[in-house]
């Protein structure tokens, strides 16, 4: 007798008596899921955490649980991810939070800030301290959990066409800078573009923008805007550690088995760690490259630096009284950034400080 006559006949109980149960169940199990991601498929470092995040699903569930990824624009605009998964139309996304700080800014600290955490300080106050129980809370607004799903680390400061010798050389600059450090640079006077990743090049070649900034040396040669602004700054100081995420509908997320829960917890703990090792081993190689190509790297005035730290805190500390949930998080996170800060001080400055004083 085949499987489609016995359980048509035999009924549950014979099913069950069989031993043919697990595979039913496993059928019924599968599960198929999309995921949009907010950058190109070009981008393999940042696109393609949300590339390792899948994969690992599929491993670890037999194959049962598929997420397809695609990249910004297929099926959802770069910047309409966050909708399209508070609506359903999409169970998950992959994105940079502070892109929707316009929603609002507390979306910012989920992400990034200027003078914000570092990469390790971010991961910290996520798993160690109260970010995650903080922005779940606040994302719960949106019908949305997250899990971080990767970080760039310190990014650098852009693409300039022309020198920066003072912060007086920003007034009026049209820069594309992402997220909430747009904020900021208008408080200095500049004036922020917000371009997708894939549309920066085009804008910056044709003189709509008169810099850009994206991530580091090795996103920013496969890019090729060092063919288009010939100086290139560093510290970014509005991305010491910008965290990725992976957005999941609350909905989507809450019909999953434990097992399948648990699986998307350590897929995401894996890309989120994947990605950053893939930065710190690609860009020493490519800044080489675009050095010597021609790129004159430079290091940020330091009245750029202290007027954007002077703004940001003031921007703080007004956001601080109009908006309560992000005086409620950002409260926290000043708190977290001071202690980390403390510490990081001593130890991984000490030791940094002197090792890249050494001839290696």
């Amino acid at each position: 007798m085949d499987r489609r006559s016995l359980i048509k006949n035999a009924g549950i109980a014979g099913v069950l008596a069989a031993g043919v149960a697990p595979a039913v169940v496993n059928a019924q199990a599968a599960v198929r899921w999309r995921l949009s991601s907010s950058f190109p498929k070009a981008l393999d470092t940042i696109f393609g955490a949300a590339e390792v995040f899948a994969a690992k699903v599929k491993a670890m569930s037999g194959g049962k649980f598929e997420i397809s990824v695609h990249a910004g624009g297929e099926i959802t605009p770069p910047f309409g991810v966050v909708d399209a998964v508070q609506q359903g139309s999409i169970e998950m996304a992959h994105t940079a939070p502070y892109y929707f700080h316009g929603k609002n800014e507390v979306f910012a600290l989920g992400c990034a800030i200027p003078f914000g955490l570092n990469s390790r300080q971010m991961t910290a106050w996520m798993y160690e301290g109260n970010g995650l129980k903080l922005m779940r809370e606040f994302y719960a607004k949106y019908d949305i959990i997250n899990f971080p799903g990767g970080n760039t680390g310190a990014q650098m400061g852009g693409w300039y066409r022309k020198e920066i010798k003072s912060a007086a050389d920003l007034k009026g600059m049209k820069m594309r800078i992402g997220g909430f450090a747009g904020r900021v640079f208008e408080r200095m006077g500049g004036v922020p573009q917000n371009i997708p990743g894939g549309e920066i090049y085009t804008a910056l070649e044709k003189g709509t923008i008169d810099s850009a900034e994206w991530v580091g040396p090795y996103d920013d040669l496969k890019l090729g805007f060092n063919k288009v602004a010939p100086n290139y700054y560093y510290p970014g100081w509005w991305e010491g550690g910008p965290q990725l995420d992976f957005f999941i509908n609350q909905k989507a997320f809450n019909t999953l088995s434990a097992e399948n829960k648990a699986i998307i917890e350590s897929a995401s703990a894996y890309a989120h760690t994947d990605m950053q090792a893939k930065y710190d081993a690609k860009n020493p190689t490519a800044l080489k490259q675009l050095v010597g190509a021609g790129t004159k790297l430079q290091r940020f005035p330091k009245d750029v630096m202290d007027l954007a730290f002077k703004e940001s805190m003031a921007l703080y500390a007004e956001l601080s009284e109009k908006n309560q949930d992000w005086k409620k998080i950002y409260s926290d996170y000043s708190k977290f950034r001071a202690d980390s800060n403390l510490w990081f001080r001593f130890a991984e400055a000490g030791f940094d400080d002197f090792m890249q004083a050494q001839k290696l």
